[in-house]
């Protein structure tokens, strides 16, 4: 009796391979990576290099990407911290908000940011969306994936987008539920940490101190 598990590979005769699906998503990160301003990047560098605290948000896998973010950070020596954790301590004036919203719509993420702003915090904004709440409402902006244009016919919950599939950050079928803007935020907050790596003198063997060993 054939495993039901196993694939034909005849029945996807036709269908682009799993490593075409792959390549179409390097070549999309590229025209990200290509398409990026070089005067937003150059300004998140700099507010990442002054701000006090750092603290992180957002939703969903966008808040997997954030809270990946905070521990890079964290890895290179800054003090970094994740919205909703237990032991997160109050935000002050002169701290920073990062947050990952592909929308800039979703609505826990802008109270969220909204607050920060109103206690005097600086709020850093990763988005695929040129124009949304958050963007109006922040200091320093950064676009990835810059085709994306706003809409108004989407619901702002993120719970509500999940369940019916509807995502502002999809950009192609290959890729659905704002696969892209994720791999791009990540891939971004990653070339970002090798950045400030360089610029704080940060040595692997300072890094590797701050590892988790108690896992």
């Amino acid at each position: 009796m054939p495993d039901s598990h196993k694939v034909d590979s005849e029945s996807l005769s036709g269908e682009p391979s799993i490593n075409e699906l792959m390549l179409l998503m390097v070549g999309q990160m590229r025209e990200t990576a290509l398409m990026l301003s070089q005067d937003e990047a150059a300004s998140f560098f700099s507010e990442m290099l002054t701000a006090r605290k750092i603290y992180v948000a957002g939703a969903g896998r966008s808040g997997l990407v954030a809270r990946a973010f905070a521990m890079r950070l964290m890895h290179i020596g800054f003090e970094s911290y994740v919205i909703g954790e237990t032991i997160t301590p109050a935000l002050s004036p002169g701290d920073t908000l990062v947050v990952f919203s592909g929308s800039g719509e979703t609505n826990s993420v802008y109270d969220v940011s909204e607050t920060a702003k109103e206690l005097g915090g600086r709020l850093c904004l990763i988005t695929a969306t040129r124009v949304s709440r958050m963007t109006a409402l922040a200091d320093c902006v950064v676009i990835l994936c810059g085709t994306q244009t706003s809409g108004t016919s989407l619901p702002s919950q993120y719970e509500v987008r999940q369940i019916t599939g509807q995502y502002r950050s999809v950009t192609a079928s290959f890729a659905p539920f704002g696969t892209l803007f994720e791999t791009a935020a990540l891939i971004f907050s990653d070339a970002l940490i090798s950045a400030l790596i360089e610029a704080r003198h940060c040595s692997l063997d300072e890094a590797r101190e701050r590892l988790s060993n108690v896992q």
